[in-house]
Order: C-alpha cells, then structure tokens, then sequence
C-alpha cells in the first residue's frame, strides 16, 4: 500500500479514536464543571504543543522536509503553546476568556494550515520522520479537544449558570 495512503488511513483512524475518547471519557468529565474549571485541563494538554519544534530538528526529521511546512508547523505549535500557558494562566481574571479565545482561534488555524501546507507542498510521510506521530496521533487529539473549548467558550453562560444554581 502506498505511504501516502497509510498516513491518510493513519490520521483517519487517530480522528476516530479520539473522537470516541472524547465523546466517551473527556467531555463527560467536562460538560458539568463550570467553564473555567473545565478548560483550564485542555489549556494544559495544548501546553505542550512546543513538542512541534521537533519539526526543525535535524535527524527528527528528514532533511528534505520542506521549511515550507517545517517552519510555520513548528513556530505556529510553540505560539500556540505560549497563547495556551498565557490564557491558563489568565483563566481566572478579566482577559481569561478573551486569551482563551484568541488561543483557540490561533492554535485551530495553525493546525488546518499545517494540513493545507502538508498536503499543497507535497509532503511525503516519510519526511516527517519520527514526527510523523505528531502528525497521526496528536494534532487529531488537538483539533478535536480545540472544538471541544469552542463548545465551552459559545456554552459559556449556560456553563456559569449552572455552576452557581
């Protein structure tokens, strides 16, 4: 079977997954806590997307890995780490919400665009090196726990009613 099918069955999977482990186990666990209580644990998974830097790494990743994906993967993954520790850490004050807007709307479009980049620059799978389960197993959990925060953020006043009933 061609790489570039292995990779597409890959991400597919990782999507159905996850998909069921956030239906079954992450948003249940959320949907009763109040908002900021239920994002601050999504904020902390995204931390961690500096790990994206590894897309820069040589060695990590082949060196004909385009740094027209390379680059804006990379940088656009540790901004958003940055923006996710900043609204986390903000969570509780008056710009919490607003930093958790713009940390959601960034890190979803850094994501997509990686996406559009893989596929319009002719990544090969193979160049992805060991980041290819960035790729197949973590921006799937990303993008779907960054939907899960636009839920939260457009229920939020349902949210905090009910946490103060």
């Amino acid at each position: 079977m061609p790489a570039q099918a292995l990779f597409g069955i890959s991400v597919a999977f990782s999507f159905i997954a996850w998909g069921v482990v956030a239906a079954c186990c992450i948003w249940p666990a959320l949907r009763s806590r109040p908002q900021v209580d239920a994002l601050r644990p999504l904020l902390i998974l995204h931390s961690f997307r500096f790990v994206g830097l590894a897309f820069l790494v040589p060695g990590v990743v082949a060196p004909e890995l385009p740094l027209t994906f390379a680059s804006p993967a990379a940088y656009g993954d540790l901004i958003a780490a940055v923006l996710a520790l900043l609204a986390l850490a903000a969570l509780r004050g008056r710009l919490g919400i607003p930093l958790v807007w713009v940390f959601n709307l960034w890190g979803t479009a850094d994501l997509l665009y990686a996406f559009y980049q893989g596929n319009s620059g002719g990544l090969v799978p193979g160049q992805l090196g060991a980041c290819y389960f960035i790729v197949t197993v973590a921006v799937p959990l990303l993008l779907i726990t960054h939907g899960l925060v636009f839920r939260l953020l457009l229920g939020g006043a349902s949210q905090e009613r009910i946490a103060t009933s």
